[in-house]
């Protein structure tokens, strides 16, 4: 029946996006049993032998338990739990996370949820680290929650396979409420960014903790960039706001500053970010290094490396100076052309560096497979 219901749900076209992420989101409600206990250190000292906290994570854990005179019901669910593979450390937190859990009717509740993460594609090891990252899912509906927010999340990304990716590595997105958060950032980038959904989901497909950042710290981030010197009509104006939300506006600082130390103005600094967005994560320090390599050993120009920043995000150590070394060779045995460039001596793909560089001059000069394997990256 879950194969079925995933199956109808599956990988909607883009136009119905909308429809479904802004269904309803509720939860079930967890089911309680009992009148309040007469002694208020019933659970805790359950918790203590059940699960082996410690006296003080059990008086926190046990607040909202304190309804509870019997421990059938806590019983079931920490017996199916433990069946499920979770136990030890990884049940105390999930139970501390989220104690209300033990009132959970493991029947009706639990076991369909892990049947049907089974039948989305999870396997055991993955289940079990999905649904102790994350015991809240436990409590939402497959209907009214977990099925539309899968449903959007897979259009976004544009397959299950990738869906299934990110609920392994970051399961926290099936939290956030899809109709509140996802549908205004949507909305806005397409509306006042002219940035359609098709190109988002490029971004999202990477980073999708981007699209779930409160609205209003979306457009603060947007009049940030444009504080900078970039239009919300260039068409990687979501990659430079995806950058400047994984920077921080000091890091920005300083590598600006750096930069205009070496010459760069502000219009060479905001033109190789849109042509090389990955820059600003280098750490200033690195970046720093990177510049005086190229500057002073190769000899390439400031204005120059604004024009190609690529150069600043390739390896030192794998790419850079290796290369440097087999350039400096191959002059000093006479083997360098006058039609050799350097632009491209550094940016052509290792394959073909070896190809051009190594392999024609392996028997006049031995020393180039000294570091051959270093030049192919």
């Amino acid at each position: 029946m879950l194969h079925s219901t995933i199956r109808r749900h599956a990988l909607l076209p883009l136009p119905q996006l909308h429809r479904i992420f802004f269904a309803t989101s509720t939860s079930s409600p967890l089911s309680g049993g009992g009148t309040s206990s007469r002694d208020p250190h019933f659970m805790v000292q359950y918790l203590v032998n059940s699960c082996g906290f410690s006296m003080e994570e059990a008086s926190k854990a046990s607040k909202p338990l304190a309804h509870l005179r019997s421990t059938e019901n806590p019983d079931a669910v920490l017996a199916f739990f433990r069946s499920q593979g979770i136990d030890g450390a990884n049940l105390r937190k999930m139970i501390s996370c989220k104690p209300a859990l033990l009132c959970g009717n493991v029947e009706s509740n639990f076991t369909p949820k892990f049947q049907f993460f089974r039948d989305l594609g999870l396997s055991e090891s993955d289940l079990v680290h999905v649904i102790v990252k994350n015991p809240s899912i436990m409590s939402f509906n497959i209907q009214h929650t977990l099925l539309p927010r899968l449903n959007a999340w897979e259009n976004l990304f544009g397959s299950r396979e990738l869906l299934l990716k990110h609920i392994r590595k970051r399961c926290w997105f099936l939290n956030n409420r899809c109709e509140n958060v996802v549908r205004p950032n949507l909305n806005f980038l397409r509306d006042e960014c002219d940035i359609p959904l098709e190109r988002a989901s490029l971004v999202l497909k990477k980073h999708p903790i981007f699209i779930v950042q409160n609205p209003n710290s979306l457009r603060a981030l947007v009049d940030r960039a444009e504080g900078m010197g970039f239009t919300r009509r260039s068409r990687i104006f979501l990659w430079i706001l995806d950058i400047l939300f994984r920077t921080s506006r000091e890091k920005v600082v300083s590598h600006s500053k750096l930069m205009s130390s070496f010459g760069w103005s502000n219009s060479e600094f905001c033109n190789a970010i849109e042509r090389q967005p990955g820059f600003l994560n280098i750490s200033t320090d690195i970046l720093r290094i990177k510049m005086e390599f190229l500057i002073k050993d190769i000899g390439f120009t400031p204005s120059g490396i604004a024009k190609r920043p690529r150069f600043l995000v390739y390896s030192l150590k794998k790419r850079m100076i290796p290369r440097f070394q087999v350039m400096k060779l191959l002059k000093s045995e006479g083997l360098w052309t006058s039609k050799d460039k350097q632009l491209n001596f550094f940016t052509m793909p290792g394959p073909k560096f070896l190809k051009k560089y190594i392999i024609p001059y392996k028997d006049k000069s031995p020393k180039l497979l000294e570091i051959s394997c270093a030049v192919a990256e």
